[in-house]
């Protein structure tokens, strides 16, 4: 245990040594994409929910919360439930902001964090969740996020002093809305276990999944199948060259039909997430599995694109301004990057630097398809490195 410093601060730390976590499980969801209700998915034959109940079940939690709301009796009738409480949000709908209202207000009143746990994470580890925990112990944390290779992950940990802010929210977006508020009261703990980023949203999720770990018997075997480490940098060839290397962080639509075109264009292309191997996207020269420019190889020119759908913007964009690319743009609506930018402004980014972030990315040509947006910003690639004074042929 580390020393704490004296006086109010090593109070609020022998404090928080006692202090009751709960968990907010949030499964109210439609699950649109997946077509049924994936809270009752079979991983091994027990209900996908059921697992994730199973792993907060076995960490240091005392008081346990599911929000239900979209096919609630038909969960109600599968699930055993046993000690854990159920709560239903009428307002579902409306989107997590509302699901997380609900959980919130039924922790016990003698609750002073909780975790906000995704339904359909059923393989973080409970002692990954104990390490979350015992950060939030040890620290005067508000807010506490587990971290894979510099991924962000779930599920996060929020001291009750933010509940009323959560409380306040509306809409189809989570707590990370808060974020931008509380940096100084934001620790990012470093976890082994890819399972704080695997989701299931639909059924090519949990074809994904089977195919890494090839089955789904045993947990561990499952989550170690897809462990990155030792190969963090995977390429088709050694770089032999120090090409314009566009970098593309995210496996979005866009971001496969940007690959490919960049690809055409003879630029070296890195693709950079925690999930995809080389053979899931041969155009890559390179893949990177961790989120850390310092491991790429050197390139002549940089041209970053941020295509995460929200996953890993800020950090991104963070890694790319410290690397000093040439280029860095950011794939999301107006909303969504006002909101980056407030993000990396309140962590310290100048206003300069950050008007050098190019969202909407891509030229103004009209575009609407991934197609037509990966065209639109590798023109403006093309049309950087020529103002830049570039070669003519890569």
């Amino acid at each position: 245990m580390r020393p704490f410093k004296r006086g109010a601060e090593s109070y609020l730390m022998t404090a928080r040594e006692r202090s009751e976590i709960g968990a907010v499980v949030l499964a109210a969801g439609k699950s649109t994409r997946m077509g049924e209700p994936k809270q009752l998915l079979c991983l091994d034959g027990k209900p996908l929910l059921e697992r994730t109940l199973e792993n907060l079940r076995n960490a240091t939690v005392s008081d346990i919360v599911v929000v239900l709301g979209s096919a609630a009796d038909t969960i109600r009738q599968q699930i055993t439930f046993g000690e854990v409480r159920v709560v239903e949000n009428a307002e579902y709908e409306l989107g997590m902001a509302s699901s997380l209202r609900v959980g919130l207000a039924a922790l016990s009143a003698t609750t002073d964090a909780a975790l906000i746990v995704l339904a359909d994470q059923p393989f973080v580890r409970h002692e990954t969740l104990d390490r979350i925990i015992a950060q939030y112990q040890h620290s005067s944390a508000q807010i506490v996020i587990p971290m894979y290779q510099g991924f962000r992950g779930n599920p996060v940990l929020l001291d009750r002093s933010v509940f009323h802010e959560v409380m306040a929210l509306s809409g189809d977006i989570g707590c990370r809305a808060i974020f931008g508020d509380h940096q100084d009261g934001i620790v990012k703990v470093a976890v082994d276990d890819i399972g704080i980023l695997l989701d299931i949203d639909s059924k090519d999720d949990l074809a994904k999944l089977h195919r890494y770990g090839g089955r789904a018997k045993d947990l561990d075997a499952l989550v170690g199948s897809i462990d990155l480490r030792g190969r963090d940098v995977a390429g088709t060839e050694p770089f032999s060259r120090e090409h314009d290397e566009i970098i593309i962080v995210g496996t979005e639509p866009v971001a496969i039909v940007l690959a490919r075109l960049a690809n055409l264009l003879q630029f070296t292309v890195t693709v950079v997430d925690p999930l995809v191997r080389g053979d899931d996207l041969p155009e890559a020269d390179t893949v990177l599995n961790a989120l850390d420019f310092a491991k790429l190889p050197p390139a002549s020119a940089r041209y970053v694109v941020v295509a995460s759908r929200g996953r890993f913007d800020e950090e991104a964009i963070e890694q790319a301004f410290g690397a000093g690319c040439n280029y860095v743009a950011l794939v999301a609506n107006r909303k969504r990057a006002q909101e980056v930018r407030r993000r990396l402004q309140d962590s310290g980014h100048s206003p300069e630097k950050l008007a050098t972030l190019r969202s909407p990315a891509g030229l103004d040509i009209g575009a609407n398809t991934p197609q037509e947006i990966a065209l639109s910003i590798l023109a403006e690639i093309v049309a950087c490195r020529r103002r830049a004074g570039g070669p003519s042929t890569p």
